[in-house]
């Protein structure tokens, strides 16, 4: 409850009393003067209230039940009815916003709760857990969700859901690229999805080399996400496309020291950093060097494409636009804002080249 003026603190103590005390609940009080009431009530099977009584007008009411059973949820719904009820007929004049929250599941069998990018939490329609494996760099969970299909989750980062076929169609130039009979270098793309998309679109040879090195990605994948990545993982080699279960920064080196260069490089690696230190952060440093590999195997007419992050970080996205300038070689750059499905926020894509000098 957000007030109008300040709250008489001893006042909505004694209006909102009653409520619990005919729950049977254990009462106990504390009281800071000028910082106002926290107010804890306990029952006997573990269920408890939290009332916080804010004096500058906030008051806050958090119930917490010992069971998500339907009778459980019904009774927490009327209490909370009751303690609004009471609210309105003590405070109806003085009162400027009622707020109800849904309730968070504490401890269920299946997680639904995944933070956005920029710190939002999400709670996501997951009704199953098809995939829960610990490899050897990373947890691989694949999480079934009523609106998303099967979502792909890396270390608590997710990745891909079946529903994501924007994020793909970005990462690969929206449709505006003619792959016929070119040479694409994938950076990542362990699910498969980038990979299955390109191979329909005619390239002479796509080489992937698998993120992480994480060969039980590709076969969770393969096995529970087959409307992403369809059956280009069943094989590591098909009749145009090979997938190479290493590290991308030796192959990268490799091929630059073999003069082996590419029409397209995509780089589904990671995203952006958040941090703003750059200069600190490993996971810059990893980035600016898999820019300058990759630029080194791109043909000067070629393209680079690469996610950014969430369009509300800001300041990140401009960080890595500054990174582009410290290349060994000039790019420019150009970017487009997309909305992908499970990731319920609109995301960045950057296409890069290496600029073109006037002889």
């Amino acid at each position: 409850f957000s007030l109008n003026l300040a709250a008489d603190c001893n006042a909505v103590l004694k209006a909102l009393q009653p409520i619990f005390q005919e729950q049977g609940m254990t009462e106990t009080v504390h009281n800071w003067e000028d910082h106002g009431y926290l107010v804890t009530y306990i029952k006997k099977n573990g269920s408890f209230a939290n009332l916080r009584i804010h004096p500058h007008g906030l008051v806050l009411v958090d119930l917490q039940g010992y069971n998500d059973d339907m009778k459980g949820r019904e009774e927490v719904e009327q209490l909370l009815n009751k303690v609004e009820e009471r609210m309105k007929e003590s405070f109806h004049s003085n009162i400027k916003r009622v707020k109800r929250l849904p309730a968070i599941l504490r401890g269920g069998v299946i997680d639904r709760y995944w933070p956005t990018a920029d710190g939002r939490l999400v709670e996501y329609d997951i009704d199953e857990v098809v995939y829960d494996e610990d490899s050897p760099f990373q947890n691989i969970k694949i999480l079934h969700s009523k609106q998303f299909g099967n979502i792909l989750i890396l270390s608590g980062d997710v990745n891909l859901a079946e529903s994501d076929l924007a994020y793909t169609q970005a990462i690969m130039g929206s449709g505006k690229e003619d792959y016929t009979g070119k040479e694409v270098l994938i950076l990542g793309g362990g699910d498969g999805g980038i990979l299955y998309e390109i191979v329909k679109l005619k390239p002479k040879m796509v080489t992937m080399v698998a993120s992480n090195i994480d060969q039980m990605v590709i076969d969770g994948c393969k096995k529970h996400m087959r409307k992403t990545c369809g059956d280009v993982l069943d094989n590591l080699k098909g009749e145009c496309y090979q997938v190479l279960i290493e590290d991308c920064i030796p192959v990268l080196k490799r091929y630059a020291k073999e003069g082996r260069m590419f029409d397209y490089v995509i780089n589904d690696l990671t995203a952006v950093p958040i941090s703003t230190s750059p200069e600190e952060d490993s996971t810059w440093e990893f980035l600016r060097l898999i820019l300058d590999l990759s630029m080194k195997v791109l043909k000067q007419d070629g393209k680079y494409f690469t996610q950014g992050n969430c369009i509300n970080l800001t300041d990140a996205l401009t960080l890595y636009e500054e990174q582009l300038s410290r290349l060994y070689c000039p790019v420019e750059f150009s970017k487009e804002t997309v909305c992908v499905p499970s990731y319920m926020e609109l995301w960045v894509f950057y296409t890069i080249w290496k600029k073109q000098t006037d002889i």
